[in-house]
């Protein structure tokens, strides 16, 4: 999905972004198993978004955090692979 649309989709789900965590992966089923299980994080909603590359997936990623999502960026990503952008609750 493109960067943009990426952008409008988690947009129409968002109203309140502090309330929100973004996130990238590989591997979105075991990212979300690492929230819940591993780390302790209750999650009531998980939306995910297969990006178009990893730059768009960061561009992303920063521009919520900067509307005050909770995140971080960095991660061992690679470009070779696919990109998912996530949000939960």
């Amino acid at each position: 999905m493109t960067r943009e649309g990426i952008i409008a989709a988690i947009e129409k789900h968002v109203s309140t972004y502090s309330v929100w965590r973004i996130g990238l992966t590989h591997d979105t089923k075991q990212r979300k198993h690492e929230w819940e299980e591993e780390l302790g994080k209750k999650i009531t909603t998980w939306y995910d978004w297969e990006a178009n590359s990893l730059s768009d997936a960061q561009y992303i990623e920063n521009h919520f955090i900067k509307k005050g999502m909770d995140g971080g960026t960095g991660g061992d990503l690679s470009s070779y692979k696919t990109v998912y952008v996530y949000i939960f609750i």
